[in-house]
């Protein structure tokens, strides 16, 4: 039986190291974001590695978007195993500069995009009893100056996560979330620019405050979900791991 993996997000970044790090550990992967053309890197990086990938745009926002994708995934490569919810935006404001629409774009993405994908996997995972979710939470969900949309968001995803598992573990499916520190990823390098500050002057701030005095990388990030992927965390559900280079939650 061929383990198959969704994955959202994973055109970049900490995404499409999740993937090929999936791939190596013999999943077959479905490639999942909103550009369709930004994927094909990661899917030749997971065929070369001797897995099957499938490269599907998807607005995780929507609802029939959604359902799409997961009927093409699922014809193309199998019943999925895993469903890494990866996919996530910010737009960071204080809140008296903040608008409705930044409020409403990060929860739509990164806590309706979640609901949705997971609501649209369990049902296969229900019927195979066994299955794997992982969602992607932040250290930003116990706060997060400037960002207080993207730590709701963020929160919800932790909710949601403990929530599914009391739900979904009498069906041999786990849920667990990995919530990362500071990580340079093209969406730091955004919020830098945004800030009038080079990466390197971004990345030197946060450093102060994490004990093992560096960032994190995409690889640490992916290497966690392969944690929880893995058949040794098979006892392990409703957790939150943060990765962050020291205590956190």
């Amino acid at each position: 039986m061929n383990n198959v993996a969704l994955v959202t997000g994973a055109a970049r970044g900490i995404g499409a190291q999740i993937a090929i790090r999936l791939a190596q550990d013999g999943f077959d992967i479905a490639i999942l974001d909103l550009d369709r053309d930004a994927c094909v890197d990661t899917a030749d990086a997971v065929r070369a590695l001797g897995r099957s990938a499938i490269e599907v745009s998807v607005d995780i926002t929507d609802e029939k978007s959604v359902e799409d994708a997961v009927s093409l995934a699922i014809a193309h490569l199998g019943t999925p195993f895993l469903l890494v919810n990866n996919a996530g935006i910010m737009r960071s404001r204080m809140v008296h500069k903040m608008t409705f629409d930044d409020w409403e774009q990060v929860m739509a993405v990164n806590v309706r995009g979640s609901f949705l994908m997971c609501r649209a996997v369990v049902p296969f995972m229900r019927k195979a009893k066994r299955g794997r979710i992982v969602n992607l939470s932040s250290t930003g969900a116990l706060g997060l100056l400037g960002s207080a949309n993207y730590a709701s968001a963020k929160a919800a995803v932790q909710a949601l996560t403990k929530s599914l598992a009391l739900e979904l573990g009498p069906f041999n499916v786990t849920v667990n979330a990995v919530a990362p520190g500071f990580v340079v990823t093209e969406m730091t390098r955004t919020m830098a620019e945004k800030a009038g500050v080079s990466i390197q002057a971004m990345e030197a701030e946060m450093i102060k405050d994490i004990p093992l005095g560096r960032s994190g990388r995409p690889d640490d990030i992916a290497h966690a979900v392969s944690f929880f992927a893995d058949e040794r965390s098979s006892y392990v559900s409703g957790q939150i791991l943060y990765v962050a280079g020291g205590p956190k939650g």
